[in-house]
C-alpha cells in the first residue's frame, strides 16, 4: 500500500471573481456531484459577468490546477488543488440549532466507562453528519495520574481503581494471602495515592520496603498497576457509522479498500495522527497518507484535557463532502467530549 505525505501547503490567494467562480462550483458539485457549467455558475453565482466570461475564468482555473474537466462536453469538477482551496477560505460556521441541542442532550445524559462514552459519541457524530465517523482515544501510558485508590472489597480482595488525566479509569483487582484490616486498606490507599499522584505508567516511583501490610498493600498495588499497563496503553479506536462508507462512494472497489482500512486500528490512528500533526484540519484526496484514500476527505479535531491531547474524532467522506457543516460539528463534538471526560476526572 503506497503511502503518501499529507501536504499542508496552501494555495496561492485567486482574485475575487476566481475565487467566487471556484467555490459556486465546488458548493454546486458538492450538491449535486455532477460537473458545473458556466452557465449555471453565471446565474446562481453573485456575478455580473456573462456565461462566456465565466467560462473563461473556469478555463484559466482548470489550467491552474484548481478545476478539471472529466469530459470535452461537460462541465468543471473543483480538483483536490480546487477543495483545498475552498477549505482554507471558509467562513466559520456554526451547528444547527436542532444539532446544538442534540449534541447539548448527548453529553449530559451519558455515562459509563470512557470507551462506552467514545463509542456512543462515534455513533452522534455520524448520525449528525451522514459521514463515517472516528473517535480516537489516546493510550494513557504517558497521562499521569490523578487519582489512585484501593477499594476494600474483603480481607483477601482489594480493588484498584485509577484515574489518569486523559480521563481513562481502570478498575483491577488486588488477592492478597495475607488479611488486611479496612484500616489497613484505607491507609494503603492514602500512601498509594500520594506516592503515585502525578506519575504516569512510565514513571518509576520509590515503593516502601518495609514488610507491615500496608507497606505490602502499597507494594503490591504499584506491582499491580505497573504489570497491566500493557492491557491500558494504546489508542482505542470506535468507527461509527462504517455502513455509510458505501452510500458515499460508487466504485465498489473504493468501498472496500476504504473498508480495509478502517479495520485495521493502527493504520486508522495513523491516519488521525498524520492530520493533526501536520496543523490542518482537514485532509483532501491525495493528502492523505494512504493512496486508497485519494477519494475521501478526513476531518479531524482534537480532544484535550488539561491542555494535554487525549483523542480525537473524525469524520471520513468522499472528497466532495459538506466541509463546512461537517468541520463545525466535528469541532463541537470535540470540544463537548474534551468538557465531558474533565467533569468526570474531577468528579472522581
Amino acid at each position: 500500500m503506497a503511502r503518501r505525505v499529507a501536504s499542508t501547503t496552501g494555495s496561492a490567494d485567486l482574485d475575487a471573481r476566481k475565487a467566487t467562480i471556484l467555490e459556486a462550483v465546488v458548493t454546486e458539485h458538492i450538491d449535486t456531484a455532477q460537473p458545473v457549467g458556466s452557465s449555471s455558475v453565471a446565474t446562481n453565482a453573485d456575478l455580473s459577468v456573462s456565461p462566456a466570461t465565466v467560462r473563461s475564468e473556469m478555463v484559466a482555473l482548470e489550467r491552474d490546477g484548481y478545476l478539471a474537466q472529466p469530459h470535452t462536453s461537460a462541465g468543471r469538477v473543483p480538483t483536490d488543488k480546487g477543495y483545498r482551496y475552498f477549505v482554507d477560505h471558509l467562513s466559520e460556521a456554526s451547528v444547527g440549532s436542532s444539532q446544538q441541542r442534540q449534541i447539548s442532550e448527548f453529553f449530559a445524559h451519558v455515562r459509563g466507562e470512557v470507551e462506552d462514552v467514545l463509542e456512543q459519541t462515534s455513533t452522534l457524530l455520524s448520525e449528525l453528519t451522514n459521514y463515517t465517523s472516528v473517535v480516537v482515544g489516546s493510550g494513557h501510558s504517558r497521562a499521569t495520574i490523578l487519582s489512585a485508590q484501593l477499594v476494600n472489597l474483603d480481607a483477601n480482595h482489594q480493588l484498584l481503581v485509577s484515574v489518569f488525566s486523559d480521563g481513562a479509569v481502570t478498575k483491577h483487582s488486588l488477592f492478597t494471602n495475607y488479611t488486611a484490616s479496612p484500616s489497613d486498606v484505607t491507609e494503603a490507599s492514602r500512601q498509594l495515592h500520594a506516592l503515585l499522584l502525578g506519575t504516569s505508567l512510565e514513571s518509576r516511583v520509590q515503593v516502601p520496603s518495609r514488610t507491615d501490610t500496608v507497606a505490602s498493600l502499597v507494594r503490591e498495588a504499584v506491582a499491580l498497576l505497573h504489570a497491566v499497563a500493557p492491557t491500558v496503553d494504546g489508542e482505542q479506536v470506535f468507527i461509527g457509522g462504517s455502513s455509510r462508507v458505501a452510500e458515499a462512494f460508487d466504485g465498489v472497489e473504493t468501498v472496500r479498500k476504504v473498508l480495509a482500512i478502517l479495520e485495521q486500528e493502527l493504520l486508522v490512528v495513523s491516519l488521525v495522527q498524520d492530520v493533526l500533526d501536520s496543523g490542518s484540519a482537514v485532509a483532501i484526496g491525495s493528502e492523505n497518507a494512504y493512496e486508497p484514500l485519494a477519494s475521501c476527505a478526513l476531518i479531524v479535531a482534537p480532544v484535550t484535557i488539561d491542555g494535554q491531547r487525549a483523542g480525537a474524532v473524525g469524520l471520513l467522506g468522499p472528497t466532495r463532502m459538506k466541509y463546512r457543516e461537517a468541520l463545525a460539528a466535528a469541532q463541537l463534538v470535540s470540544e463537548q467530549l474534551s468538557r465531558h471526560l474533565l467533569r468526570e476526572d474531577e468528579r472522581v
